[in-house]
């Protein structure tokens, strides 16, 4: 007979708080590498990267952009971006198979993804065998991220039922998007990834909110950059002689299903954070909320998700026509 209270499966979770090598795919590979060992040694089962931590986050650059026109400079840079950024599947992806595999982990991790001529910010998840299970496209860039990434479609909002629980994804400000938390909800969610790039206080408050809306366990991963990370051709914004000065600060944090923090968040240096998250306390947050169940008013509010995939040219092959019977057409 069970006995009330008891723990429920475990499992170990990781949010690396690190620093890339920014618009170094190859290098930035190594830091992976080496924030996975760290993880596997301290027993985690999953571990989640920040948002663009592959191909870089490019703060404090305007890409040479105006209203009514954009700079020669500023188009030279975005072709370095492009340069810098990763084909889905491809080489670099078949890299981070081989370290999930080698290191036992569910890596979930942000990319910078190349498809043509548009980037896209992306979230990769790999299973512990190395198989890339499938990818997440942000839905809507942010501000002055409209310039540079292209818009995901409701094709890869998925969620993966996998060993240690419903694994997915939704991407710095989307989760101020109620409808996208809601469509994620709905899919049974249980380790709800919020790969960022905002490290203010609010966003903290926002992953708190999300774990007690969604009943979920929430791992918020965020980068810490300096001035001196960046290449000394790529800020506007920022002053190169203060090579120290924070670009982003993180605030990475992991939090439980009644809003509770198990870890972080934690602020200006990189960090491991770790947590042993007792899957039954899902169950025990949804005894008195159910955000898409017996707390819903589907005879008020409905929501409708297009999950087909938005493609700017579909080719059609049609069958030629038979020729008439009894003669040549």
């Amino acid at each position: 007979m069970e006995t009330l209270g008891a723990k429920g499966p475990t499992v170990r979770a990781a949010v690396a708080q690190a620093t890339p090598v920014i618009f170094d795919p190859a290098a930035t590979l190594g830091v992976v590498a080496d924030w996975s060992a760290r993880a596997a040694e301290a027993g985690a089962e999953l571990l989640v990267f920040p948002e663009a931590f592959i191909g870089g986050y490019p703060k404090g650059s305007t890409f040479g952009a105006f209203v009514g026109d954009r700079t020669a400079a500023g188009r030279d840079e975005f072709r370095r971006y492009l340069q810098a950024a990763i084909t889905v599947p491809g080489d670099e992806c078949e890299r981070l198979g081989q370290l999930a595999r080698q290191f036992g982990l569910h890596l979930v991790i942000g990319v910078v993804e190349r498809d043509g001529g548009t980037l896209y910010c992306t979230v990769l998840f790999f299973a512990p065998t190395g198989e890339l299970l499938g990818k997440r496209r942000k839905l809507m860039p942010t501000g002055a991220e409209r310039m540079i990434w292209g818009f995901g479609d409701g094709s890869t909002m998925n969620v993966y039922p996998t060993p240690i629980g419903r694994l997915g994804a939704v991407i710095c400000w989307e989760n101020l998007m109620p409808a996208a938390r809601l469509a994620m909800y709905a899919k049974g969610v249980e380790l709800y990834c919020a790969p960022t790039a905002d490290g203010r206080d609010s966003h903290h408050a926002t992953m708190r909110h999300i774990a007690q809306e969604g009943r979920c366990f929430v791992l918020a991963a965020n980068q810490v950059t300096r001035v001196r990370d960046f290449p000394a051709d790529h800020f506007d914004t920022y002053p190169i002689t203060a090579p120290e000065q924070v670009v982003s600060r993180g605030g990475s944090s992991i939090i439980g299903p009644l809003g509770q923090v198990l870890a972080g968040p934690t602020y200006d240096e990189e960090a491991l954070l770790v947590a042993d998250l007792d899957l039954d306390e899902i169950a025990r947050a949804k005894y008195d909320f159910d955000v898409v169940g017996h707390y819903a008013r589907p005879d008020i509010f409905r929501l409708i998700v297009d999950e087909s995939p938005r493609s700017a040219v579909t080719t059609t092959v049609c069958d030629p026509q038979p020729a008439p019977a009894g003669g040549v057409a």
